[in-house]
């Protein structure tokens, strides 16, 4: 059994230096603009995954009275599972939402009325009835929110296609002009064909991609997980040069002999503290006990490399005889990064798992196997927290909300303590939701915590950051939103939701004004690029037009969460014990 240790190797005091870097990084959000929050290039807004949003024009007396904008059109075509994502100089300088779907369609669309700038179809998506394990999906295409990089211009993301109707299935790392939507050169990166670790091939047939991609230091790096725990799958977590694509990078969980699992699939994805990716894991299957990369926080050199030091990684002391039996994922919410003023140690990081709690780690030294500096049970009911949690501080404290007791919204507080402890905040009760954002005013005041009823009641709600009474009492119904994998975005005085076939926005009174274009040109192009590696089939997707309702009450919130002072080592009543597959042999 490997065992946990406190003490901190020399070779990683440059992680103590990255803590800084995160908290300069945090402090410089409260810093805004006079036209508010711009560029959302990634997943919850920011490498740490806070999902803050800083907009002056969102104080809750205008969030009171937020409205659908019924002029912005937003039709694309495909399921979504990704967020979008917000560049202000866009093609031609507009404005502009990148959304993509399941049926490898990729748009940037403008930003003020929904209009298609581009469109690119990036291949055929594979079909289920042609994948060896179901995923929860109909079809796979691209489903992990892509990431842009400004300074080159390129929009970086994961699609799963077939180029032969289904024989063969590839995962593709691709590269798009952001202008265009063509390929960049050298790309795409074929996964199978260029990934390895410790004797293991990347299978992508066995491989969903659906955590959010993230560029730590000019790396790309792409996580993947199973579809449904089927057949021997890894968590592997892939990286590639931007700069440089031939050359790939991979680290794989439970590669010991016999061993397989470990999957990276929290939509949230991987974490930065603008040094080192972080990321989560699931369960791992036929490990006898000892550990092999599953149930886990770890922290990755650039690379990705894994040191293996105990200071790299966390799982808890439960993690075989609970969580791996009894299928209850640390995995399932990826790493969020968050720094408590007057705590002790007060870099942290906040792990959440299908168990029902939350763990508070020391950002600065993960511990190996062993006590995190803080537990507590956060939700009634076990397999509740799939999601990608929030963070926010107020004048009252530092808080996480996130997807709890039965699928609804929940907070907790992070006490600035020695050491720092979880307690309960607030709760609303009876509507299932997607994955939280919240927006403020100056990154303290005016704090609304933000859900869509995904897998409720399908409408956009707001709440009070530091009491969870109801802001915004619930907009028109959100039509194809999806369970936990759901969520919004905030870009100058607007709200925008990607659903299956719509990106929607909701726009504030007096909102802040959209950039006029600038007068430099840049190229766009409605016709689809051929692939520089492995070419694939383009198509030119068709709009559909999607209905809207009329809008139903919301719910007001109630106290909820129990917390308890240490980690639940024995296993819950209600899980049974899963059966191990049976497995194919290995190629």
């Amino acid at each position: 059994m490997v065992k946990g240790s406190a003490g901190l190797s020399t070779t990683h005091l440059k992680h103590l230096f990255s803590i800084s870097s995160l908290v300069v990084a945090v402090l410089s959000t409260a810093i805004v603009s006079a036209n508010g929050q711009v560029n959302v290039t990634q997943y919850h807004n920011h490498s740490s995954r806070d999902g803050l949003y800083i907009d002056p024009a969102f104080t809750q007396g205008a969030a009171g009275n937020l409205t659908r904008d019924l002029g912005f059109d937003g039709t694309i075509v495909g399921d979504v599972y990704a967020q979008p994502l917000y560049v202000d100089n866009g093609p031609n300088g507009r404005p502009t939402i990148i959304a993509v779907t399941e049926s490898n369609n990729v748009y940037a669309l403008d930003a003020v009325e929904g209009s298609i700038i581009w469109q690119r179809n990036v291949g055929d998506p594979v079909p289920l009835e042609d994948l060896p394990c179901p995923p929860k999906l109909e079809t796979m295409g691209i489903t992990g929110t892509p990431v842009v990089d400004l300074a080159s211009r390129a929009l970086f993301l994961d699609a799963m296609v077939t180029p032969d109707g289904g024989t063969t299935k590839q995962h593709l790392i691709l590269s798009l002009n952001l202008d265009t939507g063509v390929t960049n050169p050298g790309w795409p990166v074929d996964v199978e064909a260029t990934a390895t670790y410790n004797g293991r091939i990347f299978r992508a047939k066995i491989q969903q991609q659906r955590p959010a991609l993230a560029i730590v230091d000019n790396i790309l790096y792409v996580g993947y997980g199973s579809m449904q725990d089927c057949d021997l799958y890894h968590g592997w977590l892939v990286g590639v040069p931007i700069n440089n694509p031939a050359s790939v990078t991979a680290w794989a969980a439970g590669t010991s002999t016999g061993t397989h699992g470990g999957a990276i699939w929290g939509v949230g994805g991987i974490a930065s503290d603008g040094n080192d990716p972080f990321v989560t894991t699931g369960n791992t299957f036929d490990t006898g006990g000892i550990w092999d990369g599953g149930e886990a926080v770890i922290r990755f050199q650039p690379g990705p490399i894994f040191s293996g030091d105990p200071s790299d990684y966390w799982a808890p002391t439960n993690w075989f005889d609970n969580l791996d039996q009894f299928n209850l994922d640390l995995g399932s919410s990826g790493p969020l990064l968050v720094d408590v003023p007057g705590a002790t140690p007060s870099s942290l990081i906040v792990a959440m798992g299908k168990d029902g709690h939350a763990y508070l780690l020391d950002r600065s030294n993960l511990g190996g196997i062993t006590d995190p500096v803080a537990s507590a049970q956060v939700s009634d009911s076990g397999i509740d927290i799939l999601n990608a949690a929030a963070t926010y501080r107020t004048n009252q404290g530092t808080y996480v909300a996130f997807r709890g007791s039965g699928h609804s919204l929940s907070a907790f507080g992070i006490t600035a303590a020695n050491p720092p402890g979880i307690i309960s905040r607030w709760s609303v009760p009876g509507n299932a939701c997607g994955s939280p954002f919240a927006t403020s005013t100056d990154g303290i005041s005016n704090m609304i915590v933000w859900v869509v009823g995904a897998g409720g009641d399908q409408h956009l709600h707001g709440y009070d950051g530091d009491t969870g009474a109801v802001i915004y009492a619930g907009s028109d119904p959100i039509a194809g939103t999806h369970s936990y994998n759901t969520t919004g975005i905030v870009a100058r005085g607007r709200i925008y939701v990607g659903t299956d076939g719509k990106v929607y926005a909701f726009i504030v009174p007096g909102g802040t004004p959209t950039p006029t274009p600038s007068a430099t040109p840049t190229a766009t192009a409605t016709a689809s690029a051929t692939p520089s590696a492995t070419p694939t089939p383009s198509a030119t997707p068709t709009a559909t037009p999607i209905s809207t309702a009329t809008p139903t009450p919301t719910i007001s919130p109630s106290p909820s969460i129990t917390p308890t002072a240490t980690p639940r080592l024995t296993p819950r009543p209600h899980p049974t014990r899963r059966p191990r597959p049976t497995p194919p042999p290995r190629p």
